[in-house]
């Protein structure tokens, strides 16, 4: 396993050892862990039923937590065995793994040799991933361990890695490779017979094109292939350090040369991806007020699946957190033992502590991302309760926790995300103007306060007996904690622009929102210039579906609160959107969305600096290993097709697909051209997706991949392919090419 021969930690992980699964307060059993000798699987004993699994893969854990980080670990196991604690976090859905060793120092040594797996197992890149691979495919089809393969396991094989072929041809392939004519392939045999599948035709004819040192690509060449193919700005210099790091072949980088493994080795790295990798670091100005910024916001952060009867749980603000949103939302009611609780309200959803989703939060918020996160307050506690609310956060959150403005004066606009760094900042209701804070007037002092409009909804009572809005008691101590974001009622735009304070923010309901979208954009986009708005889905979105946010972006809305726990199109959008930037969590607006006096509106589009006419050029080239959908069916293969689609002001809304390719999930081929002509390139959004084709019935999901419009990379690109929650997919990928002109 690639520099870890020899680790102690490895070792000890080698070697395994007893770990008491922790499931309830009565459910704590012992049992044998250890790393198989792939490195990749990790085995444990189950008393479970036979034929379950009782492995699980090294790349389905999404990290190793120290201590009583998870929920089950602080409910069922005791404050003094923190040192013994530990828990293995999976990707999607899959539940926590909560274990305890016998000591501090095992914890240590667990914990440690996890992370250098997870970290090696990233490490090796997609050309090594693909090699080891297919050499584990190889073994697995290899029934009787003779470490042959004939002409059935061969097939078998073919079937393991997503590629049909009839029994002609893959005779014909066997007695290719069959050199020694035994029935049977061995050693190199079979490499041969790697290299036949691994073959990329379209490949070649680039690298043939560009060898024209030797056979070879010399530094020369690759300079040209970078400058005329992939549209880059780049020196000899930075072409022989390409060489230098992705080479392979020892011979041929001493003399600056790149085999066509080293250049296929290039085109599969950062530099070949079509992601700019410059736009992986936080490349924004981060110092202008922070209503100019998107906001990547969770609506309902506490619930992990729909709104009526799933889990509340802290674990659903962590991953929320992980994936760098900067808008959280906390539905507080009136709890037992005087401690208030988070859920939905007048629903079945679970209940989880105030004060503990407080502390995952302190824990989390700045792990992926050190630009300020907005905790946004749906309160519906009594007044004793809401005090509480207050001196938890003061005590859990300490000097991170905002109380009072930057400034020393009364400010006239936000602070920036850079003066905000590592800061909490609260949304919700005051009973007075923030002035108060700097003693300029006292101020109209009122115990209560309209509700909010989100928190009205969820009431049925909000009317009383003379037709007001429900008025709600607010503490004084939680009152005072609001200060760049005070929750107001929204009563136009005229209203707005006259008496509402630039720390004053309304909540949108989508429906609202997009009517507004439509018929009042450019005032929509003007409000937003000065002020925050936040949008959140519709309460009959019981199943917990998401809106389309684009239409809100393109209005300048900041806070598009999605539900995070929900795979959908919508999500992908997100992750796209808030991909660049340093995955911060904060993108800065277009300017035209930003300076006054801007006459943009996305749907009557009139012209102005906005209109930077493009044309998109996309050739959808091939893919590669294409995951099988149905793991359980041993014939089912893939026959995938890829859509691409353009998200951004209506008239630039579009989405063409290929035809679908029967039967080949490994290396199916389009070389279909696709164009889009766009006219707002600064707000569009491309999403490439990948189905299986079915004609009975819906297409399946294979993978997508998102991204704005502006951090596409020109030329011969390849594009990485992410589950429906997000993560990517091992090996998969698209292989595009892309030219972005003026018409």
């Amino acid at each position: 396993h690639t520099g870890l021969e020899g680790d102690a930690d490895l070792q000890f992980l080698l070697k395994g050892g007893e770990l008491m699964k922790v499931k309830s307060s009565t459910w704590k059993k012992n049992r044998f862990f250890k790393l198989q000798e792939d490195c990749t699987t990790m085995w444990h004993e189950s008393n479970k039923p036979f034929g379950k699994k009782q492995t699980f893969s090294i790349d389905d854990i999404d990290s190793v937590r120290k201590g009583r980080e998870s929920e089950g670990l602080q409910k069922y196991t005791d404050a003094q065995e923190e040192d013994r604690c530990f828990s293995i976090i999976f990707k999607g859905r899959r539940k926590n793994l909560d274990l305890m060793a016998t000591s501090a120092e095992d914890v240590q040594q667990w914990v440690s040799g996890l992370d250098k797996i997870i970290t090696n197992t990233k490490k090796l890149n997609r050309q090594q991933t693909s090699e080891h691979w297919i050499f584990d495919e190889m073994r697995k089809a290899d029934k009787n361990k003779d470490n042959m393969m004939d002409l059935k396991e061969l097939k078998h094989f073919l079937r393991q890695i997503n590629i049909q072929v009839d029994d002609s041809y893959a005779a014909v392939l066997f007695k290719e490779c069959d050199t020694s004519n035994s029935g049977t392939l061995e050693g190199p045999e079979i490499k041969e017979f790697y290299d036949l599948l691994t073959h990329r035709q379209e490949i070649d004819v680039i690298y043939g094109k560009y060898s024209s040192t030797d056979g070879q690509m010399g530094a020369e060449d690759l300079l040209d292939f970078l400058h005329n193919e992939q549209c880059e700005q780049v020196t000899l210099e930075d072409a022989v350090k390409l060489i230098e790091k992705y080479e392979p072949d020892d011979s041929a980088k001493q003399q600056s040369h790149m085999t066509k493994d080293g250049f296929l080795m290039y085109l599969q790295q950062e530099e070949g991806s079509i992601f700019n990798p410059a736009h992986k670091e936080v490349f924004q100005d981060m110092s202008q007020p922070l209503n100019h910024y998107f906001v990547s916001s969770s609506h309902n952060t506490y619930l992990t699946g729909d709104q009526l009867k799933s889990l509340s749980s802290t674990e659903a603000y962590i991953k929320a957190l992980m994936k760098s949103c900067r808008c959280v939302e906390l539905d507080c009611w009136d709890g037992p033992n005087g401690e208030p609780v988070i859920y939905h309200g007048y629903t079945l959803t679970s209940k989880v502590l105030f004060k503990d989703v407080i502390k995952a939060i302190r824990e989390y918020a700045f792990k992926t991302s050190e630009y300020p996160v907005i905790l946004s307050l749906e309160n519906h506690c009594t007044l004793d309760q809401q005090k509480l609310m207050a001196q938890h956060m003061r005590t859990i959150l300490g000097s991170a926790l905002l109380t009072a403005p930057l400034e020393d004066q009364m400010p006239t606009t936000f602070p920036s995300p850079k003066e905000l760094k590592g800061r909490f900042i609260i949304k919700g209701q005051r009973l007075n103007k923030l002035d108060t804070v700097f003693g300029s007037s006292p101020g109209v002092e009122v115990e209560s306060i309209s509700e909010e409009d989100e928190a009205a909804e969820v009431n049925d009572a909000k009317i009383d007996s003379n037709g007001q809005k429900k008025k709600i008691k607010l503490n004084k101590e939680l009152s005072d904690l609001v200060i760049y974001c005070k929750s107001v009622h929204f009563s136009g735009f005229e209203n707005a622009k006259a008496k509402q304070a630039f720390y004053e923010m309304s909540s949108f309901k989508e429906t609202k929102a997009a009517n507004l979208a439509e018929t009042a954009a450019n005032a929509f986009i003007h409000h937003n210039m000065s002020k925050l708005s936040r949008i959140y889905p519709a309460g009959s979105r019981t199943d917990s579906s998401n809106y389309n946010p684009v239409p809100m972006w393109n209005t300048g809305c900041q806070i598009v609160a999605l539900n995070f726990q929900t795979p959908s199109k919508e999500m992908d959008l997100n992750q796209g959107r808030f991909r660049p930037n340093g995955m911060s969590g904060y993108i800065l607006k277009p300017d035209f969305l930003r300076q006054a006096g801007s006459a943009f509106d996305p749907v009557t589009l009139t012209d102005g600096p906005w209109l930077k006419r493009k044309v998109l050029h996309v050739m959808v080239i091939s893919a590669q290993q294409l995951p099988k959908l149905n793991k359980e069916k041993t014939k089912s293969i893939v026959d995938p097709l890829v859509r691409v689609e353009i998200y951004g002001v209506p008239v630039d809304n579009a989405s063409k697909e290929t035809h679908h390719i029967d039967n080949n999930g490994f290396n199916p081929m389009w070389n279909k051209k696709f164009q889009f002509n766009l006219k707002v390139p600064d707000l569009a959004m491309v999403r490439f997706l990948v189905e299986d084709y079915d004609h009975t019935s819906h297409n399946d999901f294979i993978g997508q991949f998102s991204m704005p419009l502006t951090s596409l990379q020109n030329g011969y690109r390849h594009v990485p392919l992410l589950t429906k929650r997000g993560d990517v997919i091992p090996c998969a990928g698209l292989f595009v090419h892309i030219i972005l002109l003026d018409p």
